[in-house]
């Protein structure tokens, strides 16, 4: 199996990329995904997903270029517009999702983990968009994600010199939550992972919408939007339980309901 799922906590889902040692893209691996991210989206138990890729040396390395040959005529069709499904599929889901990104995160790899709303890299990671060394251009949504998280500007020059970026700078450049150290980065995740399982699934899952939808949405409609977020959530069993644990100073004991 290139797609590999546990459960290693209540709430928790661990997606990893298994084809290693550089977890590549491939077909396989796409159409895998998929499947796999079908599954996450039903499952209401889970409550935070922390994705990863196999050993070390790689969360994802890009796409397996031995695959261009075959589908350079009908690159579109064959591969992309797929990928971009099913990149947009993993973006869309309702759960918190955490990259956890050993070694290397390039080209599609990179953009795989651009559509978390969290990253974790480990000191020696470096990630990056070097597809304009194949003389190709970032094909998974890349150029849009990358631009809307860091800027026009920061955006043109990683796209148009294809260097890839160390872990300080992406911290410093907001793409990085946290940087650990080399072999910590699922650990890390995994307890972050469990923060986001113990709170309100239904308020968190009401906020990833507000921040996605508010990149769509002119201004009154992005605020009426919340204000309907709002008042579903208001409406939970939940804000009952987080009202009476913070009257009676206890730690709250959400049920996600």
């Amino acid at each position: 199996m290139l797609i590999a799922l546990s459960r290693p906590a209540d709430g928790i889902a661990l997606l990893e990329l298994n084809n290693p040692p550089l977890n590549l893209v491939t077909l396989d691996l796409t159409r895998q995904l998929e499947e796999t991210l079908d599954a996450l989206a039903a499952d209401t138990s889970v409550r935070a997903v922390v994705v990863a890729g196999a050993g070390d040396k790689a969360f994802c390395a890009g796409s397996d270029v031995r695959e261009f040959p075959r589908v350079r005529e009908r690159v579109v069709d064959a591969k992309l517009r797929r990928e971009n499904a099913v990149w947009t599929q993993l973006e869309d889901l309702r759960q918190p999702t955490i990259a956890a990104i050993e070694g290397w995160a390039l080209g599609g790899g990179f953009e795989l983990a651009l559509c978390c709303d969290l990253r974790i890299l480990s000191k020696n990671a470096r990630v990056g968009l070097p597809e304009i060394h194949l003389a190709v251009i970032p094909g998974t949504g890349g150029p849009l994600r990358l631009t809307r998280l860091i800027g026009e500007s920061r955006a043109k020059s990683l796209l148009y010199l294809g260097e890839t970026v160390s872990a300080a700078d992406a911290a410093a450049l907001g793409i990085a939550y946290q940087v650990v150290p080399p072999g910590r980065t699922r650990a890390a995740a995994l307890d972050l992972a469990r923060r986001l399982a113990e709170a309100p699934a239904l308020a968190l899952q009401a906020c990833k919408r507000a921040v996605r939808d508010a990149e769509h949405l002119d201004r009154d409609a992005a605020l009426e939007h919340a204000l309907d977020l709002s008042a579903r959530v208001f409406r939970s069993e939940d804000v009952l339980e987080g009202v009476a644990a913070f009257l009676e100073k206890r730690p709250a004991r959400f049920r996600h309901r």
